[in-house]
């Protein structure tokens, strides 16, 4: 018997997959890579480890445009944030569905927990979650099964009903205790590995909706940097790192600015979006030059070229004043 279990890098997805590879079912990880997840490991789990970890193998598959499609218009709504955790939820499941005659499986394996989240873990959006992605019957919770009605592998007894769990509500002492038992040390927080659920972020995604729609690119480019909005149709994002400043030059396309230091200075990447005028160069120029290690000075000259041109110029500029500068910040 085989199954396969949505693996987020979080606490409850390992668990649920161990519960029920612990039963005797062969079970095959899955994971889905969105293009909200963070630009980096700090703080997050390696999902491949956490796999091998628990003896299980790990399908990694990216969803693009189809995740894009439902952050730009959910038909559940947002969470607290920018998070459209129940179109989320019901996109998932149908990719994993589809994937099942494929793998060989028999039913799908989940980490939700009964009244865990307001929104998503509800018992209404569940079964809606269900109901939508056509996986009703063949979706096993093993964290909460004993809560939820029967699942086909509990009528099949491909798996023990009185050894899966009853854990519900906001709580997490439960699932800490069983990762203690079964040896599972590795995992990030709730919603750890989402940025759509940050405050900050969700700013960036508002922002960039309003003014210019949402693609691949410009929501690549909402991981890095500062971002400032000097018109609806100009953007200007400042590094905060070297690594950010080898990204901005790396997302860079036809058109946009890049502005950088001279050889002498130490002082962040930048890069102009847009439909470009002469006075928002001068006024990137000016914010950018408040992020410049500038010793007993206000000014500095600062070197731009629009992409791809190799041909650079020069401005003079003169730091924002910070009562200026909170005008643009978005």
């Amino acid at each position: 018997m085989k199954a396969l279990a949505l693996l987020s890098g979080g606490l409850d997805s390992i668990l649920s997959a161990k519960v029920v590879k612990d039963l005797g079912v062969e079970v095959i990880g899955l994971n889905f890579v969105i293009p909200f997840s963070h630009k980096n490991k700090n703080g997050l789990v390696d999902i491949a480890e956490q796999a091998r970890n628990i003896g299980i193998e790990l399908i990694k598959i990216n969803l693009g445009e189809e995740f894009l499609q439902i952050v730009r218009k959910p038909r559940h709504g947002y969470g607290a944030n920018v998070n459209p955790c129940i179109d989320c939820k019901i996109l998932m499941f149908k990719k994993a569905k589809e994937l099942m005659p494929e793998q060989g499986a028999s039913f799908l394996i989940s980490g939700e927990v009964l009244g865990q989240r307001p929104m998503s873990q509800n018992r209404k959006s569940l079964k809606l979650i269900e109901q939508e992605a056509g996986v009703e019957g063949i979706l096993l919770r093993s964290l909460c099964a004993k809560l939820m009605p029967e699942t086909l592998p509990e009528q099949k007894r491909w798996v023990e009903r009185n050894k899966l769990y009853a854990f519900n509500g906001r709580s997490r002492n439960a699932q800490f205790e069983l990762a203690e038992k079964l040896g599972i040390k590795e995992y990030q927080g709730p919603a750890g590995g989402c940025l759509l659920t940050d405050p900050e972020f969700g700013k960036r995604l508002r922002d960039l909706k309003k003014h210019s729609g949402l693609d691949m690119d410009s929501v690549k480019l909402l991981k890095y940097g500062r971002h400032f909005r000097l018109s609806s149709e100009v953007k200007l994002v400042v590094a905060r790192n070297e690594e950010e400043c080898v990204e901005l030059t790396r997302l860079a396309q036809a058109g946009d600015y890049i502005f950088y230091p001279d050889a002498e200075t130490a002082g962040p990447t930048a890069m102009l979006r847009g439909k470009i005028e002469l006075v928002q160069i001068q006024l990137s120029s000016d914010i950018i030059c408040r992020y410049f290690d500038l010793k007993n000075s206000n000014s500095s000259a600062i070197i731009y070229r629009i992409i791809p041109q190799p041909e650079e110029k020069i401005i003079q500029a003169t730091k924002i004043s910070e009562e200026e500068l909170v005008k643009y910040r978005i």
